[in-house]
C-alpha cells in the first residue's frame, strides 16, 4: 500500500487534475465541496507510535493542513482536540471520525479564534477533554487576495491579524501553564513570510510576524524544556486557496512555479509536524521548516 514512506518521484507523486477556477467558494469553505479533493493522508498516512500518549490541540484542525496533522497525530498515538468555525462542522465531524477510528480521544471545539475569550476557553476545554496538553499547533489562518492595498478593508486587515497572530498569542499564553518540559509548540508560517505576493500584503506580513514571534518565544521557553518551532508551507491545495486565498483565475496553475512544478498536498505537510512534535527533534528549537516544493528560502 502506498504511504508516506513509499519511494517514488516527488514530481509525479500527485497526478491530480489542476484546481479549477470555478472551485472558488465563500470563506471559510467546505473541503468536501472542493474538486480535486485535497489529500489529507486519510488513505495513506501510516503511524509508527511516535506520539504515543501525547495530547495535542490543533487550531483549524477540521480540514487542510490542520486536518492532515490531526490524522497523522492520531495515527502516531496522540489524543487530539481540534478547533474550527461552527460553519465547518461537517469537515470537523469527518476528522473526529478518523481520529476515533485509531482508538484515540477526539475533542471538537467550535468557535472563532478571533475572540480572545474563546481562545482561552478553547485551551481550557482541550485540557479538560484530553486530561492535559503537551502539543500545541497554531494553524488556523485567514488569507484573502487583494490586488491593491487601497482595496484592503480595515475589517479584512483586522480579521487577518486577529486570526493569524492575535489568536496564536492568546492561545499560546493560555496553554503555557499546562505545558510541562518535553512539550512542543508548532506555529504555521508560510513561504509568504520570505517571498510575499503583491496581492497578499496583509497575510504575508502576519506570516513574517509568526516567524519572529516563534523564534523569540523559542529562546524564552527553551530553558524550561518547551520547544517552539515553525512549519512554513508553500502553495498547498486546501480550502484556504479556494475561498479567496488566490484569485480564481490563478487556481488552475497553483504551484506550477515551484521547482517540483505542482501544488502540494496537506498530506505532505503532516510528517514535518510529526517530526517537530516528537522527541526525535529534541535538539531542534526556533527552526522554521520549509515544506514548499523546493522554493529557495532562508
Amino acid at each position: 500500500m502506498t504511504d508516506q514512506y513509499t519511494f517514488d518521484n516527488p514530481v509525479t507523486r500527485y497526478q491530480q487534475s489542476a484546481p479549477a477556477a470555478e472551485m472558488q467558494q465563500a470563506p471559510p469553505g467546505v473541503e468536501e465541496r472542493i474538486t480535486p479533493t485535497p489529500d489529507l493522508g486519510a488513505d495513506t498516512y501510516r503511524g509508527s507510535g511516535r506520539l504515543t500518549g501525547r495530547k495535542a490541540l490543533i487550531t483549524g484542525g477540521d480540514s487542510g493542513i490542520g486536518g492532515a496533522v490531526a490524522i497523522a497525530f492520531a495515527r502516531e498515538g496522540a489524543d487530539v482536540a481540534i478547533s474550527y468555525l461552527p460553519i465547518e462542522e461537517a469537515d470537523a465531524e469527518n476528522i473526529v471520525a478518523l481520529i476515533e477510528a485509531e482508538g484515540r480521544t477526539a475533542i471538537a471545539i467550535p468557535g472563532d479564534v478571533m475572540d480572545a475569550a474563546h481562545c482561552r476557553d478553547l485551551v481550557r476545554k482541550a485540557v479538560d477533554g484530553l486530561g492535559g496538553l503537551d502539543i500545541l499547533v497554531n494553524n488556523a489562518g485567514k488569507q484573502i487576495a487583494v490586488e491593491s492595498l487601497e482595496d484592503i478593508s480595515d475589517e479584512q486587515f483586522d480579521e487577518t491579524y486577529k486570526t493569524n497572530v492575535y489568536a496564536m498569542f492568546h492561545i499560546t499564553k493560555a496553554a503555557l501553564p499546562h505545558l510541562k518540559p518535553g512539550s512542543t509548540i508548532i506555529n504555521c508560517s508560510s513561504i509568504q513570510a520570505y517571498a510575499p505576493s503583491p496581492n497578499l500584503v496583509d497575510y504575508a506580513s502576519t506570516k513574517a510576524a509568526i516567524n519572529n514571534f516563534s523564534k523569540g518565544l523559542s529562546q524564552q521557553l527553551a530553558p524550561k524544556g518547551i520547544r517552539v518551532n515553525v512549519v512554513a508551507p508553500g502553495p498547498i491545495w486546501t480550502p484556504l486557496q479556494a475561498t479567496g486565498g488566490q484569485p480564481a483565475k490563478d487556481l488552475p496553475t497553483l504551484g506550477e512555479d515551484t521547482p517540483l512544478g505542482r501544488v502540494g498536498q496537506a498530506a505532505e505537510l503532516a510528517p514535518a509536524f510529526v517530526f517537530l512534535a516528537s522527541p526525535e527533534s529534541s535538539y531542534v528549537i526556533g527552526e522554521t521548516l520549509n515544506v514548499n516544493g523546493g522554493i529557495p528560502s532562508p
